[in-house]
């Protein structure tokens, strides 16, 4: 895998998807006491960010306004539970933020100013002075086509040149939400990537609390199923775009012999019922495979000396086995077990700070099952305390995006940096 350089330097992408492997780089009405539940704010230069746990949609909007809103505002990205109610939660937001271009998704877990939530929203809010942000809605995942993506990233780079912030070039990144169920993300990425150029990507896959019936995105005051949403960032901030996983691969090998891509679903590995051959290679009995062997047992596909985790959804009842991610027949997976999730993080957040110096806001998309891993292993306090102390504010996704692929269990963020000291607007 390789990427083309672009740009001044301190704006890149990285990926290190193959454990601690030598990285790719391209140089990111309610009671009073419901009231008071809201998370607290952290205030930064060009962003704010702020988190509810308010159930009451129009009072969570609310809180949130509160605290993100001023004259500048000028951009609002958000992640919230699917448990609220999704249709005045859309009519809330849109009301409190007249006039504010409001982007989201549903999640399966929320990152917030105080580190892991579940079951709020968290929110960011940029100031147009720093950011120029446009976006678009694609609403016919299912005959999206390189046409069609090539008209939605001219019409969102005609905004960013209209603002005249920074030249487009190695100053602009994409963010893109997907429904995390629609099975289309592979195609519509694959083709948003082509019309993108050298812009850098990423995103993650909404989702609904592992619920795994019904995820959106959110657009124009609406949530929208079966569809996506890109956002196009222009900014003279400093930024890096990375992904990364902390799985390490095993020896056992298992060939797909008899699959559905469409549906994600594998029948037969090594010639066998699916769900057999993975339970052997893991090491437990069919009736055994649940979400922690899910979380703690991927396996990888190999492409270009890194491995790319293909997540397991479900066993099916007639012994098949659906997937988060792109599978066919012919393939040849590789199990997996989980090296240290915390160090990988690390790594690369503090190698991304050295580069953009301190961060005035990390976006990041965490897919959920290394969440769900975190809480099996007992370290998912240190981890929300690293993401809270490095001001990660993003979600838990059904699966992630870095320029053009579906990933997952990975960290895929972009790690914005500090306005210089010279750098204001009165």
């Amino acid at each position: 895998m390789a990427y083309d350089h672009f740009g001044a330097p301190i704006k890149s992408t990285e990926v290190a998807l193959a454990p601690f492997a030598d990285s790719v780089e391209s140089s990111e009405s309610h009671s009073v006491s419901e009231r008071v539940s809201m998370k607290p704010v952290t205030t930064l230069p060009a962003v704010r960010v702020a988190s509810s746990h308010v159930r009451d949609p129009m009072l969570a909007a609310t809180n949130l306004a509160s605290e993100l809103n001023h004259e500048h505002l000028g951009c609002v990205l958000f992640f919230c539970s699917a448990e609220y109610d999704l249709g005045r939660l859309g009519i809330a937001l849109e009301h409190v933020f007249d006039g504010v271009r409001v982007s989201g998704c549903t999640s399966a877990g929320e990152i917030t100013p105080e580190g892991y939530g579940r079951g709020c929203i968290t929110a960011i809010g940029f100031d147009r002075r720093y950011f120029s942000i446009e976006c678009a809605l694609i609403s016919e995942l299912e005959h999206f086509t390189l046409h069609d993506a090539q008209g939605v990233i001219d019409g969102l780079l005609s905004t960013c040149r209209d603002a005249s912030l920074a030249s487009v070039k190695g100053n602009t990144f994409a963010i893109t939400l997907l429904d995390g169920l629609s099975s289309r993300e592979e195609l519509v990425l694959a083709t948003l990537n082509a019309a993108l150029g050298t812009i850098p990507q990423f995103g993650g896959s909404a989702g609904d609390d592992e619920r795994l019936a019904n995820t959106h995105v959110f657009f124009e005051g609406r949530f929208h199923t079966g569809a996506a949403t890109v956002m196009l960032v222009n900014t003279p901030l400093d930024f890096r775009v990375f992904s990364t996983h902390h799985m390490q691969a095993r020896e056992e090998k298992l060939v797909v012999t008899h699959a559905d891509a469409k549906s994600r679903t594998v029948y037969e590995l090594n010639a066998e019922p699916a769900a057999e051959a993975y339970a052997r290679a893991v090491g437990v009995a069919v009736d055994e495979l649940d979400r922690k062997v899910f979380a703690l047992r991927p396996m990888g596909v190999r492409i270009g000396g890194h491995y790319f985790v293909r997540s397991v959804q479900r066993v099916n009842a007639d012994g098949s086995l659906t997937f988060y991610c792109a599978v066919e027949t012919g393939i040849v997976m590789t199990a997996m077990e989980p090296g240290s999730l915390l160090d990988s993080v690390r790594t690369q957040i503090e190698a991304s700070e050295r580069v953009v110096g301190p961060p005035l806001v990390t976006i990041g998309c965490d897919c959920f099952l290394r969440r769900l891993e975190a809480e099996f292993t007992g370290v998912v306090d240190e981890v929300s305390d690293f993401l809270r102390h490095h001001k990660v504010i993003g979600f838990n996704t059904y699966g992630e995006q870095f320029d053009g692929m579906h990933i997952n269990q990975t960290f895929t963020v972009v790690v914005i940096g500090q306005p210089d000291a010279g750098y204001g607007h009165s």
